[in-house]
């Protein structure tokens, strides 16, 4: 088996080619990566790419056909991954997330691929009041973000592609550990600052919902998808990937971080203006097709899990919050030494074609 995994050197990546490589010792395994945050490894562990067959670094907006010549499959991880980046960068998160991934999905279309995993995002369903949601309820993108990640959606499920298999895995809020951790995520961040100040501080009234879900348990759903046969679901299927369990109000999060970081103080802004991103998310269509890939991981297993490794890691001190576990400061500053150019290109390769 050939797999082409986009994005492998980012958040979810590395746990995914470890997660694939243990499953599938033999497998040719390919990383695809721009490199942008390549050198913030969490860890001592011993570099995560050391477990591809093959590592290529590379712009999505520039993959080479090639690169799918006798693939199996593509796991499609490869973003600007959040709201905040993609409201400083609108257009290149676009131009990335959207266009550039319906590209790669074309390519490997004419190239013979099997399955294509899209990593999409339940973020699609913005603000919604009512019961969890369901996939073929009304989707409210409130940003760039989700905005690229439906538009995706809908140009994958357009797509003139008979022989292709498509899973789009509407991912719940990623959480827990990895090589590359990222704490500009809800759960992570609450674990960082219990460790680091002591204290959780809710910036809402606490009452939103969120859907969480491990990136262990997403990397099982993704192993299902580059299995997935037209019969579970459809050639082309959006589906929620996560669990009824792990919807949670924010203010759930933070006292179970406190009870696993022993005197930790949670405040709760009570007067905070209500925020629009709150929603559940109904997970039964996925436990359906794929019962033998769901979550194992509990609310207490992540925070557990983040508690010891970032005890563990480096380079996360007291300004965690403008590190590079926060991904829109590290674009900032390669913006800032001009190794990047405002469309999230790299300067070296526009002087190197020069």
């Amino acid at each position: 088996m050939r797999i082409l995994i986009t994005g492998n050197m980012g958040y979810v990546g590395p746990v995914v080619v470890a997660h694939l490589r243990a499953l599938w010792p033999e497998a040719e395994l390919i990383g695809y990566d721009s490199g942008f945050f390549a050198p913030h490894l969490t860890t001592d562990d011993p570099f995560p790419e050391r477990l591809l067959s093959r590592q290529v670094f590379g712009d999505m907006r520039d993959l080479a056909p090639c690169l799918l010549e006798g693939v199996d499959a593509v796991v499609h991880l490869a973003a600007i991954s959040n709201d905040p980046m993609g409201k400083r960068f609108e257009a290149p998160t676009i131009d990335i997330n959207q266009v550039a991934s319906l590209r790669l999905a074309r390519l490997a279309r004419d190239a013979g691929v099997r399955n294509f995993v899209f990593a999409s995002s339940c973020s699609v369903y913005g603000f919604a009041e009512g019961g969890p949601r369901r996939e073929g309820d009304a989707l409210n993108p409130l940003t760039a973000y989700a905005r690229s990640k439906i538009g995706t959606e809908e140009g994958l499920h357009a797509l003139d592609a008979p022989d292709m298999t498509i899973t789009c895995l509407r991912f719940a809020t990623a959480c827990g550990m990895s090589p590359r951790l990222r704490l500009d995520l809800v759960l992570n961040d609450f674990v960082a600052a219990a460790l680091i100040t002591g204290e959780v501080k809710v910036l809402s009234d606490g009452t939103p919902w969120r859907p969480l879900i491990d990136v262990a348990d997403m990397a099982r759903a993704i192993e299902w998808a580059c299995g997935r046969a037209p019969a579970q679901g459809g050639r082309c299927l959006s589906v929620n990937a996560g669990s009824d369990r792990w919807n949670y109000q924010v203010s759930e999060l933070a006292e179970a971080v406190a009870r696993a970081v022993p005197g930790t103080q949670v405040s709760i802004n009570r007067d905070a203006p209500p925020d629009k991103r709150s929603y559940r998310v109904d997970f039964a269509l996925f436990r359906g097709l794929a019962p033998e890939h769901q979550p194992r991981l509990g609310l207490e297993d992540s925070v557990g899990r983040l508690r010891d490794g970032i005890l563990r890691a480096h380079d996360i001190g007291t300004d965690f919050r403008r590190s590079d576990a926060v991904r829109l400061f590290t674009l900032e500053r390669h913006l800032e030494a001009e190794r990047l150019s405002p469309d999230l290109r790299w300067r070296m390769a526009e002087e190197g074609a020069a």
